[in-house]
């Protein structure tokens, strides 16, 4: 930030909502190091607002705070290498500071200091409406790319930090137990919103690149699509019973909808209420999977995936999941059936590598989550694929790197065709759940014990 130029700084108080004192720092010749060095004084000349100028102030402390902790770890860090120079050095140099950052998320992290309008709703313990929740998602985007030091590609973990963070503050904001999901999508859409317009930043080009983003479409054109589709949004709407050409587009404005960067998830979900009914009866007449995704292409995400399980049984199954794998997992891996499994072996030789409590636990839940099966004497190729190519039909975890956090991965697969990539083992274990009910998919013999174990604990028929 020392070296930051004029320009910069201006971006810089863009992306954390702070644009209305571009043209005074434009004007005063307000650099990176000008930016260090102000003082309570000059702020209250720059700045108008006392609400900004406690903002900027809390940014420009808090920045200089993790220098500071940067500079004391860098110090070690030498140190250490004079006296250890075959441990620390080159990639080992590397991966021991990005997990310095990921040690600084789970242990200091702390939500930013809200706006006076926000901290009004959020006292009163009111559920924000649509435009209040955008500010929070706003201001949580600004402090995550600050933490990540102008990054704007979080890693699943950091999401799942800041929300936790966020609703172990304020806790009426986890509406109906489903609020965890429903904020970290927001906040995704939020960097990818945030992203999308950039255009001389190299991490984001190379992403870009990588992904394979959609070029050719300029935001005018993006924004006279949006204006039709809340044209089209506008179409009368009932519970049942609706006409071809009213379902048709409501069809349409789905698929359209999908295809979006920024969605609006608010519509989303009115909108598969609403088709529902034809919806049902096309996975009940066994309509082709492939036919009722191209349809209804919000299915292969995992949110929607969940919202359609609880509209059929009323249960949260991700909530459900978290509850099984936190209560079950440590017995699950003390089992004497699971002692010699190659999963298990795995997993202690990673836990040896590793010290942080969370990190510990998330590897604990994983290696549970996969060996289930083994468990309860199942066919575990019908439940996960760890490392290997996915051979089922019916749904199957198709899992790679279990436990390494950089590079795991998790994803849903049916008629071996992927449905869903998915964050972790949890959301993986309930999407896995979840289409089973959804898709009306009849569970093989040779991992039926496994599932009716899981069922029993999402419907509460009994205590196994």
């Amino acid at each position: 930030m020392e070296n930051w130029s004029v320009e910069q700084v201006c971006n810089w108080l863009k992306q954390r909502n702070l644009g209305e004192l571009v043209p005074k720092f434009r004007e005063e010749e307000v650099s990176g190091a000008a930016l260090l060095a102000l003082n309570d004084r000059m702020v209250q000349q720059l700045v108008k607002k006392i609400g900004h100028q406690a903002v900027l102030m809390d940014l420009i402390k808090k920045y200089q705070q993790q220098k500071n902790g940067l500079e004391s770890l860098t110090y070690c860090c030498e140190t250490a290498s004079q006296k250890y120079p075959e441990v620390i050095c080159g990639k080992n140099l590397k991966s021991f500071f990005g997990r310095y950052k990921t040690l600084q998320w789970t242990s200091s992290y702390t939500l930013p200091d809200f706006p006076y309008d926000v901290k009004c709703i959020l006292a009163e313990k009111k559920c924000p409406d649509h435009s209040m929740r955008i500010r929070i998602i706003e201001f949580l985007q600004a402090d995550m790319t600050k933490y990540l030091e102008g990054s704007l590609y979080p890693n699943s973990q950091q999401y799942n930090i800041v929300v936790n963070a966020l609703l172990q503050a304020y806790p009426f904001l986890d509406e109906d137990g489903n609020g965890f999901l429903l904020w970290k999508r927001a906040l995704k859409d939020r960097f990818k919103y945030v992203r999308r317009p950039i255009e001389d930043d190299e991490q984001v080009l190379r992403n870009k690149f990588k992904f394979g983003h959609r070029r050719g479409r300029s935001r005018k054109s993006s924004f006279a699509e949006n204006k039709l589709d809340s044209v089209q949004g506008q179409v009368e709407e009932k519970p049942a019973h609706l006409k071809g050409s009213a379902m048709d587009l409501h069809i349409k404005w789905l698929n359209q909808e999908y295809m979006k960067t920024q969605r609006n998830w608010e519509e989303v979900d009115n909108r598969m209420n609403v088709t529902i009914e034809i919806r049902r009866k096309m996975i009940s007449d066994k309509a082709p999977l492939k036919d009722i995704l191209r349809l209804f292409p919000f299915l292969r995400c995992p949110y929607q995936l969940f919202r359609e399980f609880q509209l059929l049984t009323h249960m949260d199954i991700y909530k459900k999941t978290v509850e099984i794998l936190d209560i079950y997992s440590e017995n699950i891996l003390s089992l004497y059936a699971v002692r010699n499994n190659p999963i298990n072996i795995m997993l202690q030789e990673n836990l040896k590598q590793h010290t942080e409590e969370d990190v510990l636990k998330y590897m604990k839940m994983t290696a549970a989550c996969l060996l289930l099966p083994e468990v309860f004497g199942d066919d575990s190729s019908l439940f996960a694929a760890v490392n290997e190519q996915v051979k089922a039909v019916t749904p199957v975890l198709e899992v790679k790197n279990p436990f390494n956090m950089d590079s795991c991965e998790f994803a849903l697969y049916i008629e071996r065709e992927e449905l869903a990539q998915l964050d972790d083992c949890t959301m993986a274990l309930a999407a896995l759940v979840a289409a089973f009910h959804v898709f009306d998919i009849p569970c093989p013999r040779r991992i039926h014990r496994t599932l009716n174990f899981l069922e029993s604990l999402v419907f509460e028929v009994r205590n196994p």
